[in-house]
C-alpha cells in the first residue's frame, strides 16, 4: 500500500494483481474490458511547454527516479525518502507526503505508455479518488525539465520555462496504523469501526452514477472471469484440490441466478465504484477513506455494490476477521437495496474467491515469482471459501432458511 508506511507492512506489488496479470500474461486478463476508452481524447499534445533545444537530451527513467528519491523532490528537507516499486508505478514517502510516478507501461488492461496517456490518468486519479478519500489526493505535479534540472510544478505554474517530462500524483501519507489490514492484524478493529465505514459506503454508492450496462452483457462478463479461472486454476502445474468442483459449481450458479444478475444490471444497480475495496485500501479515520480507486480502465471499475460489499467482507474474513463481512452485508446492503440479497451475497463471494484464487497464482507466471510456495496455498483458501460461499447458496437455492449470520461484537 502507497501510504502505509511508517514501521509497517509494504505490499510493493499489490497493484498488479489486480487483474492477475504479469506484464507479458495476456491470457489473464479478459481483452474485452480493454483500454479506458477516455484516454482516446488524449491524441492530442499539450500545448503550453516551449520546444527544447535539440542540443539538450530529454531525461530518461532513471535519471527521473534518481532525483525524486532525492530531498530536493520533497517538502520535508533532511527527511529520508522511500522508494516503493510496483509493475505500474513507482511510489516516494517522505514527511507527511506521498509522490506517485506512473511507469511508462503498456499491458491489455491499461495504457500509460504516453505522457499524456500519464497526465490524464494523474487527473482521474485525483478525480475519482476524492469521492472516498477527500483530502487525501491533493493534486497533479508536472515534472519539469529545463537546463539539466528537475522541478515539480502544479498545472497553475504552467506554462514555464521548462518542458514537462511526467506527471505525478501528490497525496496525504496516511497512518499504517489505521488501516484495516493492519487494524485487523492488531485486533483492534471495533463494530462502531465498520459501522462509520458502512456509512461512507452507503453513501458513495448511493450517490455513484449508473452505468448503462446491457443486462446480458453483464452476466457474460462474469462468465468471460469464469473462463479465465479455468485457464489459471485448472493449469496442470499446480494441481489445487477443488478447484474443477468449484468453478463447475460457479458456472451452474451464474446460469441458475442469470435472472436475478440481469435484473441488478436492468435496475440500473450497476455503478462506477471503487474497482478494487481491500482492507489495505481502507483507513479507519473519522470519517474513514478508502484510497486506491482503479483508475486506469472504467470497465473495471463498473460493478454492482453488493459485489465489492462482498469482496471486502471476503478480504476481511480471510485476514481473520469474519465478522466484518456480516456487518457489512447488513448495514449496507440492506441500505442500498431495501432489501438483504443473501443469495447474491453468497454467488459473489464465490465469484470473487474463484478470481483471487487465480490472481494469487498469477504471481507464479512472472519469471521470477518472490515466495513462490506462497501462492497455491492462498489459492487453497480461496477456493475453500468459495466452496462455502457455494454451499450456502445451495442451501438457499433449496428453500432453506441459511442467513447471513449476525456480526459478532467480539473481534
Amino acid at each position: 500500500m502507497f501510504v502505509q508506511t511508517d514501521g509497517a507492512r509494504v505490499d510493493r506489488a499489490q497493484a498488479v494483481r489486480l487483474r492477475g496479470l504479469s506484464a507479458d500474461d495476456a491470457g489473464l486478463v479478459d481483452s474485452s474490458s480493454g483500454i479506458d476508452v477516455a484516454q482516446r481524447t488524449l491524441a492530442r499534445c499539450r500545448d503550453d511547454d516551449p520546444v527544447m533545444s535539440p542540443s539538450e537530451p530529454l531525461p530518461d527513467l532513471d535519471a527521473k527516479l534518481h532525483y525524486l528519491r532525492s530531498g530536493s523532490a520533497h517538502e520535508a528537507a533532511g527527511t529520508a525518502v522511500e522508494a516503493i516499486e510496483t509493475h505500474m508505478s513507482w511510489v516516494f514517502l517522505a514527511g507527511d507526503r506521498v509522490l506517485k510516478l506512473k511507469k511508462p507501461v503498456r499491458y491489455d488492461f491499461l495504457d500509460f505508455s504516453t505522457l499524456q496517456a500519464r497526465e490524464f490518468y494523474c487527473r482521474e486519479e485525483l478525480r475519482l479518488n476524492a469521492r472516498l478519500a477527500p483530502g487525501v489526493y491533493l493534486d497533479v505535479l508536472a515534472l519539469q525539465w529545463h537546463d539539466g534540472t528537475f522541478a515539480l510544478l502544479p498545472p497553475q505554474c504552467l506554462p514555464a520555462p521548462g518542458q514537462t517530462v511526467d506527471w505525478l500524483v501528490l497525496m496525504r501519507r496516511l497512518p499504517a496504523r489505521h488501516m484495516l489490514d493492519q487494524r485487523i492484524a492488531s485486533g483492534d478493529v471495533t463494530p462502531a469501526d465498520i459501522g462509520a465505514l458502512c456509512v461512507v459506503l452507503v453513501d458513495f454508492y448511493g450517490h455513484a452514477p449508473s452505468v448503462a450496462v446491457e443486462p446480458k452483457e453483464y452476466v457474460q462478463r462474469l462468465h468471460r472471469e469464469q473462463r479465465t479461472n479455468r485457464k489459471v486454476l485448472l493449469d496442470p502445474r499446480w494441481p489445487l484440490p477443488g478447484s474443477v468442483s468449484a468453478l463447475d459449481r460457479l458456472e451452474a450458479a451464474l446460469c441458475e441466478h442469470e435472472p436475478e444478475l440481469q435484473s441488478r444490471a436492468a435496475q440500473g444497480r450497476v455503478l462506477d465504484g471503487h474497482g478494487d475495496l481491500r482492507p489495505e485500501h481502507v483507513c479507519l479515520l473519522r470519517p474513514p477513506v478508502v484510497i486506491d480507486c482503479l483508475e486506469f480502465n472504467a470497465a473495471l471499475r463498473q460493478v454492482d455494490p453488493l459485489d465489492e460489499i462482498a469482496y471486502l467482507g471476503l478480504e476481511c474474513e480471510l485476514a481473520g476477521a469474519p465478522w466484518i463481512a456480516a456487518q457489512l452485508f447488513e448495514g449496507c446492503a440492506s441500505a442500498l437495496d431495501g432489501r438483504s440479497s443473501p443469495a447474491l451475497l453468497h454467488l459473489y463471494t464465490a465469484q470473487r474467491a474463484l478470481l483471487r484464487a487465480r490472481l494469487a497464482l498469477a504471481h507464479l507466471l512472472d519469471p521470477s515469482p518472490r515466495t513462490p510456495d506462497r501462492w497455491p496455498v492462498r489459492a487453497r483458501r480461496y477456493i475453500e471459501r468459495a466452496t462455502t460461499a457455494l454451499d450456502a447458496l445451495d442451501v438457499l437455492d433449496a428453500g432453506g432458511a441459511l442467513q447471513v449470520e449476525p456480526p459478532s461484537h467480539s473481534p
